[in-house]
């Protein structure tokens, strides 16, 4: 009795039909090809984690850039914008490289880019730094999951998505938590020095783990430039338009409404172009898919819940309960530590249940997470958020690596490249559109709860009275004269205002977070039954 059996299209065993035979080898994965797909992983997680990894450690880079709070800003923007212009143009470049040069170069440079950011000896300089970061680390993202889908065969691609899964949401979990203990142990360059030790792993994995292809440098001269350039404008102005609307007071400020202009021309032009052009750089074609496009659209609600929760916290601990980066970095990890256990479990799962089950499982567990979180008040710290962070941690796995089932089945091998360029861009694009909702939601509900508690807190309230005559009094007690005694209580019953109207607004933000999720579940249900393959779907052909 053969232990290697595996199901034909019918659900018969195999017995004598010599077709199926030549199959067997290829369910054997070589040591060689795991240590490329694991190599792979290692990239994009470092690609994603340097998105995050300057949150903590932004107000110590102020400080030696001498730059301020808005301007450092763009240190984010810079790296967001490069790596989401250059997602798409992964496959374009892999072709014309060969995966193994192209993965090798652009980490190499990388690990150069993110050596000069170290050494930025200004604003300027460190966002060049960071933009030039960008480009080269953005193409490991959906090169870590083309790997998966074009070297596993597809009863081993579980397994492959949970590793990639793993990737997309310890990332941002793990971000400030890395970059907090970095910063205070040994300051804040060594959050970039550090991408060598992952780096120089990844080139020697590569290097390794995949067989040398030829440049075909001819691809570059009929490239679609055109679409390119659209592409480039579109998604950049987008970004730019998302991360600094806030800032900017949005459409008071003409630098936005230019922004805004340019991203519409540029997108409109890129799907234009791309419907007219015979071979598209990316086939945008792939969003006419049903299960495709759910994913995509569920995929950039997951990254406005990813980045939006990974925003909103640190924000609220620094700001509100005055943790340092470390203190902040020891909530955050308990939303990412336990997906290591969870997710081969998960990926177990998915091959047996229907994914949509497994994805709605997870939506409410991480919605049900953003909810546990909406109702803090100005005392909450790490031993109240334990247990929401836990729950998160259940809640992502079973989201990611059943959307990229979702996203992956039935795409042609051709298609691959694009599909995986797509999905990761749509779900950048989503943290983007997560954040700068949120910023301004932040903003907005804090003028709100301020005029409302406002209303109740005035001179003419007994309560606010005898508040200000106990302060008072204290402050007089600790060797104040009156007058000031007095002012200094008005500042303080101010403060105390402004620091409830906060915790409101972060309040407020999670149960948006909360409420997106959990709509996501009716979206879900739209596409079709998925599992991953135990011998062959979710990936391959129909």
């Amino acid at each position: 009795m053969a232990s290697t059996t595996i199901d034909t299209p019918g659900g018969k065993p195999l017995g004598a039909a010599p077709p199926q035979a030549p199959i067997m080898p290829a369910e054997k994965v070589s040591g060689r090809t795991w240590m490329a797909v694991a190599a792979g992983m290692l990239g994009a997680f470092m690609a994603v984690l340097d998105i995050q990894i300057t949150n903590s450690s932004l107000k110590d880079i102020l400080g030696t850039l001498s730059a301020t709070q808005e301007e450092g800003s763009w240190i984010a923007t810079a790296y967001l914008v490069a790596e989401i212009i250059i997602i798409p143009m992964t496959g374009l470049l892999t072709r014309v490289f060969g995966m193994r040069n192209y993965m090798m170069g652009t980490t190499a440079l990388f690990l150069g880019f993110s050596t000069l950011c170290g050494f930025a000896w200004n604003l300027p300089s460190m966002i060049v730094f960071r933009m030039l970061q960008g480009f080269t680390g953005g193409a490991l993202i959906p090169m870590a999951m083309t790997l998966v889908m074009t070297k596993l065969p597809p009863s081993k691609r579980a397994t492959g998505m949970a590793i990639f899964g793993l990737t997309a949401t310890l990332a941002p979990s793990m971000g400030p938590t890395f970059g907090g203990y970095l910063s205070e142990i040994y300051g804040w360059p060594s959050i970039f020095y550090i991408n060598w030790v992952p780096g120089l792993l990844l080139i020697g994995g590569i290097a390794l783990g995949l067989d040398k292809e030829k440049t075909q440098a001819s691809l570059l001269l009929n490239a679609d430039w055109l679409g390119i350039a659209f592409m480039a404008l579109g998604l950049g102005s987008l970004t730019i338009f998302l991360e600094e609307g806030n800032s900017k007071d949005w459409f008071d400020s003409a630098f936005i409404i230019t922004f805004a202009a340019m991203a519409i021309v540029g997108l409109l032009g890129w799907v234009v172009n791309s419907a007219l052009r015979p071979q598209p750089f990316v086939n945008l074609g792939l969003y006419g898919q049903r299960n495709f496009f759910a994913a995509t659209a569920l995929s950039m609600a997951m990254g406005m819940g990813l980045y939006g929760s990974s925003f909103l916290l640190p924000l609220y601990l620094g700001q509100i309960a005055g943790y340092s980066p470390m203190q902040i970095g020891e909530v955050i990890m308990w939303s990412g530590l336990p997906q290591l256990f969870i997710m081969p479990f998960v990926a177990k799962l998915s091959s047996k249940i229907d994914n949509r089950i497994l994805c709605s499982f997870g939506l409410l567990l991480f919605g049900g997470s953003c909810m546990m979180n909406a109702y803090m008040d100005a005392t909450t710290g790490y031993d109240q958020l334990l247990l929401s962070q836990i729950v998160r941690a259940f809640g992502q796995p079973f989201v990611m690596l059943t959307l990229s089932n979702f996203a992956m089945n039935g795409i042609q091998p051709k298609d691959m490249p694009s599909a995986s360029s797509l999905i990761n861009m749509t779900r950048n694009l989503g943290g983007s559109i997560g954040i700068a909702l949120l910023a301004t939601a932040l903003t907005m509900r804090e003028h709100f709860h301020s005029q409302r508690i406002g209303e109740s807190v005035t001179n003419l309230a007994l309560a606010t009275q005898d508040r200000l005559a106990t302060m008072t009094q204290s402050f007089i007690g600790q060797g104040m004269d009156p007058s000031a005694a007095s002012d200094t209580a008005l500042k303080a019953i101010d403060g105390i205002v402004r620091r409830e109207a906060y915790v409101m607004a972060y309040n407020d933000g999670f149960f948006l977070v909360g409420m997106v999720l959990f709509a996501c579940i009716g979206v879900l249900w739209f596409s079709d039954k998925v599992k991953a393959p135990s011998g062959g779907g979710g990936g391959g052909a129909h």
